[in-house]
């Protein structure tokens, strides 16, 4: 297999702001876009045509990646005038593909870190003669995703959307967003309208008798959707315990990048990733956190679990907790973020404002 599609279409209306100017793949994670990890992670395998599917802020994209060739990649964009699901998008760049009918083609989300075996997950399509095969993972608590029971075999028996009682809880296998379709199967698919492939696609080709098979990889995997997930995944990232070959640099405690400043008195910690241009000051304490670029944490602050926007500037002895804070924001000396607080782009907090916060 060499060419794969990648979903990278999505508002990231959970990570708001910090997507209010950057589609989610591009959001940096251990010093570079997402993005880049997943292209680089593709290439690995021996990808080396992608066809990203494009729609919110489409125009990103191309002029950070342009063809690919920068990554050993041959990359081109189509962008959806108006949303159409993971199927609809799919089948929206189809035409773009190379494959022959029976060739498997790589598919993947731009929001998923993983360290999924691709090449196994290629090599069980292939030996199972499945028209589509899934990575599925297993997770403690099933209920915010879509269960995937498999027979003994490992072939799909049912698509079971987000259980909430035990008994509908047959499995603790879920869907982990990547797939191997056949290429004629992408061509089934419906045109010019939203289509979704958990809901639609393959409880459709289940019941026409289609072979799904299921591929169970329990290594790393992370949904990235939330500022907490995607705090999480980056420091991963830069400790090492998610894999990636884009990491600019070892993977060690910390990350940062050459432009940044960080005064030798301040402490960064727990997979901390400084982007191009920060300024960390004396005596500040950082842990578990995304700082992107050009921002300034002042003398004295104590920032864990959060993410920085790029350009934001956080007040000497503010002290923040699973924050996020939006590009350009201000956040004053002597504040208390706490418990997902959010503060939009631009935006202002004066010295000594907020002391305290609640889950917004």
């Amino acid at each position: 297999m060499t060419e794969a599609i990648l979903l990278v279409g999505g508002k990231g209306t959970r990570l708001r702001p910090l997507t209010v100017n950057t589609p989610k793949p591009m959001v940096p994670a251990a010093g570079v876009p997402f993005l880049t990890h997943q292209l680089a992670r593709a290439r690995a395998a021996g990808i080396d045509h992608i066809v990203l599917a494009t729609s919110y802020l489409a125009e990103v994209f191309e002029p950070h990646f342009g063809d690919g060739s920068a990554l050993g990649l041959h990359l081109e964009y189509v962008t959806e005038v108006e949303p159409l699901g993971t199927g609809g998008a799919i089948r929206n760049v189809a035409g773009r593909l190379r494959s022959e009918p029976g060739d498997p083609v790589l598919i993947f989300n731009g929001d998923i870190l993983t360290g999924l075996d691709i090449e196994a997950l290629v090599t069980t399509h292939e030996t199972s003669g499945a028209d589509v095969s899934l990575h599925l993972t297993k997770v403690e608590d099933p209920r915010a995703f879509g269960l995937v029971p498999t027979d003994d075999t490992g072939r799909v028996t049912a698509f079971l959307e987000k259980p909430q009682t035990p008994e509908e809880i047959v499995t603790d296998q879920i869907n982990a967003g990547a797939y191997v379709f056949t290429r004629s199967v992408i061509d089934t698919i419906p045109t010019g309208r939203p289509v979704s492939v958990e809901r639609e696609t393959f409880p459709q080709l289940l019941r026409s008798g289609a072979h799904l098979q299921g591929m169970v990889d329990s290594t790393y995997w992370l949904d990235l959707g939330t500022p907490q997930a995607f705090v999480r995944g980056s420091a991963d990232l830069v400790l090492g315990h998610a894999p990636s070959p884009a990491v600019p640099g070892r993977c060690g405690d910390r990350l940062v990048l050459d432009s940044a400043t960080v005064a030798p008195d301040a402490k960064v910690t727990g997979g901390t990733a400084i982007g191009e241009g920060v300024v960390v000051g004396a005596g500040a304490t950082i842990d578990g956190s995304t700082v992107l670029d050009g921002a300034v944490v002042e003398p004295g602050a104590v920032i864990t679990d959060s993410l920085i926007g790029a350009g934001a500037r956080i007040g000497a002895r503010s002290v923040l907790t699973g924050a996020v804070v939006g590009d350009g924001a201000r956040v004053g000396a002597d504040n208390e973020l706490r418990a997902g607080i959010r503060i939009w782009c631009g935006a202002v907090l004066p010295d000594g404002s907020v002391r305290f916060s609640s889950d917004q």
